[in-house]
């Protein structure tokens, strides 16, 4: 097994392309609830490999928001939890399985089983911190890129592969760039981000209208509950410089709630000068709360979610769970707040 981290050593380029080469089935794989870089990592591959003639799939353990069923190749998706034989004949049939923006099965869900049993070698390409062991027989680890999806290009173009990318995943990859990095608005101080972002760029995408289709395009619906969400439920916490923002089920059920209604919600109270930390926690279907939570600065939510709600991700984005009602949750933030009120920079901190 080929473990790697940053920077990209040579000895996991030379078994990328090693068994890219042997491989003619190729299955790719992203996250549950895929987001715009799990999504637009995972089209960008697959019209990479498409285009140098591999017969490749895209699976995502559930559906995608609908605001990302533009990138091109959305509609080639197999979606396991809406044909579940299907997938599965995907990834037992392949030769060669992507693992990308996830590093650990957990973070599959019920695709897991399915995935640890099929036989062809995995591929993991991935930005969050401390891939499981013996999950992926080769893996491209570097926490510090912004996105999956800078990443993956830089991979491609290590191993020579970058000659196959097209304006449709030139189009995808920029996509992830974006949604990892609020529009490059936050972790995008990296010159690297801007020299693959021209390069891809080059090939032929249209980065405003990009960036109108991703973060200037809303319906009607998903206008009103942001702004009652941030109206009418939205906490601060003046002492710990948090703000909390709380929807229920029945909440989202009157506002006619679709996947991706709520993205970018938890970033909104950042814009306060006073607010270090966010957070949003949202009661599912499922019945546990989904935990989302953004910062400022060097404020880790990372080690926040890590400790406290099961969950991980990056210094300042990252998620978790609670198995819980919403009060439950929110409990339980308020009780590890004291906790974390050492973690804030000290001239935001009360005297």
């Amino acid at each position: 097994m080929i473990r790697n981290t940053n920077p990209i050593s040579p000895a996991a380029i030379e078994r990328f392309n090693e068994l890219v080469k042997d491989a003619s089935r190729i299955a790719i794989v992203c996250h549950m609830t895929p987001d715009g870089d799990a999504l637009g990592s995972s089209l960008c591959l697959w019209h990479t490999l498409l285009a140098m003639g591999r017969d490749v799939v895209v699976v995502t353990p559930d559906a995608f928001p609908a605001d990302l069923a533009f990138l091109p190749g959305a509609d080639r998706v197999v979606i396991a939890s809406y044909g579940p034989s299907q997938a599965e004949a995907v990834l037992h049939g392949a030769d060669l399985i992507f693992c990308l923006d996830f590093n650990e099965p957990a973070r599959i869900d019920r695709l897991a089983p399915v995935l640890m049993k099929a036989k062809a070698p995995r591929i993991m390409i991935d930005h969050h911190l401390n891939p499981q062991e013996n999950f992926c027989d080769t893996v491209i680890s570097v926490p510090e890129s912004s996105s999956t999806c800078l990443l993956l290009y830089r991979v491609l173009e290590m191993a020579g592969l970058d000659c196959h990318i097209g304006s449709f995943a030139a189009e995808c990859c920029i996509a992830g760039m974006m949604t990892d990095t609020g529009n490059f608005s936050y972790n995008a101080n990296d010159p690297e981000i801007y020299r693959v972002l021209s390069r891809l760029m080059q090939r032929g995408v249209d980065k405003d209208k990009l960036s109108k289709r991703l973060f200037d395009t809303s319906t009607e619906r998903r206008l009103r509950i942001m702004g009652y969400a941030q109206y009418k439920k939205m906490l601060l916490i003046k002492e710990y410089k948090c703000a909390v923002i709380t929807l229920s089920e029945s909440e989202l059920k009157e506002f006619g709630y679709k996947k991706g209604d709520t993205e970018g919600l938890v970033n909104r109270p950042l814009s306060i000068p006073e607010v270090i930390w966010s957070v949003y926690l949202r009661e599912s279907e499922e019945g546990y709360v989904k935990v989302s939570m953004r910062s400022k600065d060097s404020f880790s939510v990372r080690d926040i979610c890590a400790d406290y709600f099961g969950g991980g991700g990056h210094i300042n984005a990252a998620g978790g769970e609670v198995h819980g009602s919403l009060a439950d949750a929110f409990e339980q933030l308020l009780s590890i707040m004291p906790k974390c009120k050492s973690m804030l920079p000290a001239d935001s901190c009360d005297k």
